[in-house]
């Protein structure tokens, strides 16, 4: 089983819309968490030593994830998929890129 986690700012748009397009892929875990302190659900230590795969909507994210938990994800690798924080929940321009990248990205 692949465990999969996505991040974004406030876990309101990108990082469930991924969540929810690859929830039902055999032999992924997904996760959803946000990164800002008003996220709906805030990314913690576990959720990140759960993952073996965690993407970051932006550049800035991996920056954040560095600040807040640099220790907790040394040794892991994490993914900006630079998506801009210009889409809706479920917009079909941003489930086409999620689909277009994710899927080469996890062996």
């Amino acid at each position: 089983m692949k465990k999969i986690l996505f991040l974004c700012s406030r876990n309101r748009l990108r990082s469930p819309t991924a969540e929810a397009i690859f929830k039902g892929v055999e032999g992924w875990e997904v996760s959803s968490a946000g990164i800002n302190n008003d996220a709906e659900v805030m990314v913690s230590t576990e959720d990140l030593e759960w993952a073996d795969y965690i993407f970051v909507m932006e550049k800035m994210h991996k920056k954040k994830l560095s600040s807040k938990f640099g220790q907790v994800i040394k040794n892991k690798k994490i993914v900006s998929l630079d998506i801009p924080d210009n889409y809706e929940y479920m917009d079909d321009r941003l489930v086409a890129i999620l689909q277009a990248k994710i899927p080469s990205l996890v062996q």
